[in-house]
């Protein structure tokens, strides 16, 4: 093994299958970014210097156990069931699986990553709780963090943190606005820092990124942002559609987010956003986190695709508007070995359900569209991007800040600007 490559995967005990992973991945960064041996080295060590966020992403996605979910359908579990069954053990088969949680810990560590904004699910989601549990039982490894503080004393203490973000704004069935939107803070107070204002199509609040009509924010919306706002939670408006993307920026008090996104301006996607939105976002105080998933970057997108959308927006809106939403999944070595099993019991037919959510072309026709990439944007990747803003010129601050820095300033803003009707919790507090 290389220099560069045993530099890139840190120290610790990996995983043969692991490390042989981890090390295509990084010979894929190395062949698109091209760095001198100088700049490598000066780039990883900067990246295990500094706190690495990535503002909306998942931790690795564990196998399921074939044999048991064959046997479930064999007893007739419900659709219900095999979701919960599935679910349990992508997220949490690393707890009690030696293999899944050497491997689990092996790429975060390979990964550089302090935290995760980790896509918890939507309202009261078994996700969530699944990760709670991953958390509870990997106490020398994962923290649960709500606050920057606590990123920055994982980061200190050499362990990982996930802070929770949900694909909902949750909504109580209530009737009323305020009825509907009281389970903001019971959401705060479970731990959960950010929420989706839509997810691609419209809801009660705004039109989603997958809307053609293009419409802007309810009057609900404007409501549930001002009751995000006082909860102290983040308002994310990476699936929003354009106009109410603008408008969620104007009508909050306290700086918003797309946590991960692209910028039309470079190429243009219905889940990137133009000029008017990025601008209107910055000019609030938020952030905009650049996705690492090709379909939304350009044809045939790799990392320096990635970068040049990063540049676009430093000479737009400057560097303290910027962070890195990877949205990219890591799939254990497992996982794929047990979907190829042949079962048994094959699952009765359903009606696809992601039309709903994905309009025709959006991802189907996009023909790098892959939640487990294994190339240059691949999930262990992130040390090449802070060698890749290096040798793109930008500062140790810079680089600092759109890696993890920008995201955690806008959550202290949003803790620091929570309010109990109308009255700031700090001076509750005191």
């Amino acid at each position: 093994m290389s220099t560069r490559q045993s530099s890139a995967i840190n120290n610790g005990m990996v995983p043969k299958a692991v490390r042989a992973r981890i090390e295509s991945a990084n010979n894929h960064a190395l062949r698109v970014l091209k760095p001198a041996r100088r700049d490598l080295q000066y780039g990883l060590e900067l990246h295990r210097k500094i706190v690495v966020l990535d503002s909306f992403g998942f931790a690795p996605s564990c196998a399921t156990d074939f044999e048991v979910m064959d046997g479930a359908i064999g007893e007739g579990a419900s659709a219900a069931e095999r979701g919960s069954l599935w679910d349990e053990m992508r997220v949490a088969r690393c707890v009690d699986d030696k293999n899944e949680r050497d491997e689990f810990q092996a790429v975060w560590r390979a990964a550089g990553l302090t935290a995760i904004f980790q896509n918890s699910g939507g309202n009261g989601s078994e996700t969530f709780a699944n990760y709670c549990l991953v958390i509870d039982r990997m106490p020398d490894f994962l923290v649960r963090a709500t606050t920057p503080a606590e990123v920055l004393a994982a980061k200190k203490a050499g362990k990982h943190a996930m802070l929770f973000s949900s694909n909902s704004v949750p909504l109580s069935g209530d009737g009323t606005v305020p009825g509907e939107l009281r389970l903001l803070r019971p959401f705060f107070s479970s731990g959960v820092r950010q929420a989706h204002l839509t997810y691609n199509r419209a809801n009660l609040l705004a039109d989603g990124c997958a809307e053609p009509r293009n419409a802007g924010l309810t009057d609900f919306g404007r409501a549930a942002i001002a009751a995000m706002n006082d909860a102290g939670i983040m308002v994310d408006v990476a699936h929003t559609g354009w106009r109410s993307s603008y408008e969620a920026a104007k009508a909050s008090r306290l700086p918003i987010i797309a946590s991960h996104t692209a910028c039309c301006g470079v190429f243009e996607h219905c889940r990137g956003k133009p000029d008017e939105v990025i601008k209107a976002i910055a000019e609030g105080g938020g952030i905009i986190g650049i996705v690492w998933l090709p379909a939304f970057l350009g044809k045939n997108a790799d990392m320096n695709t990635m970068l040049d959308h990063v540049d676009y927006l430093a000479r737009l809106v400057g560097t303290d508007h910027i962070a890195m939403g990877t949205d990219a999944c890591y799939l254990t070595c497992r996982y794929k070995a047990e979907n190829k099993k042949k079962p048994v019991n094959p699952p009765p037919k359903s009606r696809p359900g992601l039309e709903n959510f994905w309009p025709a072309g959006m991802i189907t026709d996009a023909p790098d569209w892959n939640m487990d990439r294994k190339d240059s944007l691949a999930w262990v990747n992130r040390p090449y991007a802070t060698v890749g803003l290096a040798q793109r010129g930008y500062s140790d601050d810079d680089i600092a800040r759109i890696m993890g820095g920008n995201h955690l300033r806008v959550l202290q803003a949003n803790l620091d600007g929570r309010k109990l009707l109308g009255v700031p919790m700090r001076k509750l507090q005191k």
